[in-house]
This record gives structure tokens, C-alpha cells and sequence, in this order.
């Protein structure tokens, strides 16, 4: 496609259950670290009292206090965070920030206040912290982004999708540079309930993935927040460049509300888009970030749309899972594992699938079982990987992640 700009990663945030920040969730994972207790993956480590303003913290929902949170650490690493000049006319920066959920707590807190005191005491605050593009506006106004801003909501590929539509604006040239990421935090009685009536959640609360006895996902909350540039105008302010948003690919099921079509062929499609994006071929995948649930069908689903998709190649390249360490953030989990993905690319490990240990014989692929390995590359290029993205109502997003190279 003629005229496309290249877009570069300048700047990476995070906070998940493994703690503060992208380096840190990536460290943790590798060392063989979990995030889950009793059945959740909280963000245990996160007081938004101690990270941003009294204003901040009383007036936005979790979810995008941690989207703040981490939207700071990607914007300071790109060397532009708060109270710094952006290298960009403020009109020419975008923010794209993706929930499934958005302000669950807050919602639920304030229904209870309606029913226990009346409809007069509910808060004037009530919808613009639980509505899902606080977080998006929440970021702009801190950092005076005036570019294209909006939420993204499109369940488990929501923080996905949030990076692709960053892609395409500075592709197009419709921006120079995008904040984008995803974040959620929907622990609540009402959520885990509803989860529960579906039997989507680990009744034993362990996640593992592409195990033989996986049994459910388990809920998580969390941030994953990237700075996204053209490449040219990054290297010309000097910017250290991390990796490179390749391709992107989107497709639809169109086959169940929350069950994923069971031979994997339309998140295959997403997989060959994401590469035909990026200008690379299987041979050239030298790790794949699953979407890896630790649900029976996802996992499977998963595993038969990567053999279609890249055919022999499939079972060569390394595979692990995310949510083994930290859990589902839900419509942040793209996001956060986009940012897994590029700290693996930047630090030439790659984590392992936590909890893996009895095989499924019809899943038969490379799930980096045990311990940490090294990222092995190959061809002379850049390393690649994929990071998959697949959600309830059928959405599916194949992200093609490049490492920066030497």
C-alpha cells in the first residue's frame, strides 16, 4: 500500500498483578512469577492515592486511574511525560484507550446509593467515571492531547483493536503520534457472578493454558499503555526506538456471543492479515503471544486457527500465554500483552506458559512448558512475533509486533 507511514513504539507502560510497570510485568512472567490469589489477579501494588492526584484519584473509576498510571510511564520513557512539551503540534496527537467493561464498580456503587438513599444522592460524577471512554479522556486532558481520542470496546480484543486504530491514524497520516492501550478493572461481587452463571471462570482458580486440565479463565484488572510514532519524526527528535506495530489484522466470527468458532479459520484469517500487513511470512515468526484463555474451546480454537494460518511453521515457533502469569484483564488484555510482547522482543526472552504441565494430545504445539528460554532469530531480520486477541462476540485481532533490530 502506497504512501504508508511506518509506525514505531517510542514509550511502554504498565500495571498489572505482577506490579508497576511494563518492565516489571515482563521480569515477573519470566521469572515464573504469579499474580493470582483467591481466584482473582488484583493490582495489589497500585494505591492510585500514591501515583496521582487527589483529583485524579477521587474522580475517575480504577480502571482509568491505571490507564493514567501507565499512560505516564509510556509518555515518560518516550521522553514526553507530564509537564514536558510533546515533540508533536498537541492537534497531531491521538488517544486511543480501550475497556471491555469500563467503570463497573462505579456503576454498581451508585446503583446501591439509589436504592439505599434515593435517586437525588446519586452522584453527579456517577456516568463520567463509569463511562468507557474515561479513561481515554481522563489521559487527553492530562497530557493536552487535542488529536483524534476514543474508546474502543470489543470484550477480550478490545486493547488490541485500541493498537491497530493507533496504527491506521499515523498510517494514514492523520496523526503523528498515539497514546494507546487499554486498561480494566472489574472485580466486583456482580461481575465475578455473572462470569460464574457462564461457568467461564477456573472453578480452582488457576490458570493454564493449553493444559490438558484448564477449566476456565480467571478475572484480572490492569494497564497496558503504548506511545506510538512515525518513525521518521521519531528518529529526527532523537527518540530511542523500542519495536515496531508491523500489522494488524481484524476478523469476525460472526458465530456465537461468547463461544469462539471452533475451527479457528476466521482468527486464522486475522493471523495471515496481520502478516500479509507487515510484509513478513511464518518463517519469519520467531515467537507468538496466545490469546491463551486456559478455556477449553479458546485454547483449542486457538491452537487449530495457528496451524492453519502458518501451516508447518506452527509448530516450530515458541507459543506462551500472559493470562498464566496475570490472569484475563478482559478488554485490557490485548493491550498488556502487546506490551509483554515488545519487552520480549526488547530483552530476547521469552517468558513461559505458567502451569502447564499435562499436555493435551490434541494440542500439540511449542507452549514454552516450565521456564524462561532465550528468543531465538533467525533470516538475519528483526525478531517477530504475533500477539492474538480473541473475544466474546466474535472479535478477532492479530497484531504482527517487530523488534527494533540493531
Amino acid at each position: 500500500m502506497p504512501d504508508r507511514r511506518k509506525v514505531v513504539v517510542t514509550g511502554l507502560g504498565a500495571v498489572t498483578p505482577l506490579g508497576l510497570g511494563a518492565a516489571t510485568l515482563h521480569e515477573r512472567w519470566a521469572a515464573g512469577e504469579v499474580g493470582i490469589a483467591d481466584g482473582a489477579a488484583r493490582c495489589t501494588d497500585f494505591e492510585a492515592k500514591e501515583h496521582l492526584s487527589v483529583k485524579e484519584a477521587r474522580r475517575l473509576d480504577r480502571f482509568a486511574q491505571l490507564a493514567v498510571f501507565a499512560a505516564g510511564e509510556a509518555l515518560a520513557e518516550a521522553g514526553w511525560g507530564e509537564g514536558e512539551e510533546a515533540p508533536y503540534d498537541p492537534a497531531r496527537i491521538g488517544c486511543v484507550i480501550a475497556t471491555g467493561i469500563g467503570g463497573q464498580a462505579t456503576l454498581e456503587a451508585q446503583l446501591e446509593v439509589m436504592r439505599e438513599r434515593g435517586a437525588r444522592m446519586v452522584s453527579p460524577l456517577g456516568i463520567p467515571m463509569y463511562m468507557p471512554n474515561a479513561a481515554a479522556a481522563a489521559v487527553t486532558m492530562k497530557y493536552k492531547l487535542h488529536g483524534q481520542s476514543f474508546a474502543v470496546v470489543s470484550a477480550c480484543a478490545s486493547g488490541a483493536h485500541a493498537i491497530g486504530s493507533a496504527l491506521r491514524m499515523i498510517q494514514y497520516g492523520e496523526a503523528d503520534a498515539v497514546v494507546c492501550g487499554g486498561a480494566e478493572s472489574a472485580l466486583t461481587d456482580f461481575s465475578f457472578a455473572c462470569f460464574n452463571s457462564m461457568e467461564a471462570l477456573s472453578p480452582d482458580g488457576i490458570s493454564r493454558p493449553f493444559d490438558a486440565r484448564r477449566n476456565g479463565f480467571v478475572m484480572g484488572e490492569g494497564s497496558g499503555m503504548l506511545v506510538l510514532e512515525d518513525e521518521e519524526s521519531a528518529r529526527e527528535r532523537g527518540a530511542t526506538i523500542l519495536g515496531e506495530v508491523a500489522g494488524y489484522g481484524s476478523t469476525t466470527d460472526a458465530h456465537h456471543i461468547t463461544a469462539p468458532e471452533p475451527s479457528g479459520g476466521p482468527a486464522s484469517r486475522a493471523i495471515e492479515l496481520a502478516l500479509r500487513d507487515a510484509g513478513a511470512e511464518p518463517s519469519q515468526i520467531d515467537y507468538i503471544n496466545a490469546h491463551g484463555t486456559s478455556t477449553q474451546l479458546n485454547d483449542a480454537a486457538e491452537t487449530r486457527a495457528l496451524k492453519t494460518a502458518l501451516g508447518a511453521e506452527a509448530k516450530r515457533i515458541p507459543i506462551s500465554s500472559t493470562k498464566s502469569s496475570i490472569g484475563h484483564t478482559l478488554g485490557a488484555a490485548g493491550a498488556v500483552e502487546a506490551v509483554a510482547t515488545l519487552r520480549t522482543l526488547i530483552t530476547g526472552v521469552i517468558a513461559p506458559t505458567l502451569g502447564y504441565e499435562v499436555p493435551d494430545p490434541e494440542l500439540d504445539l511449542d507452549y514454552v512448558p516450565g521456564e524462561a528460554r532465550p528468543l531465538v532469530t533467525g533470516n538475519g531480520h528483526p525478531p517477530l512475533a504475533l500477539s492474538n486477541s480473541f473475544a466474546f462476540g466474535g472479535h478477532n485481532v492479530a497484531l504482527a509486533l517487530r523488534g527494533a533490530g540493531k
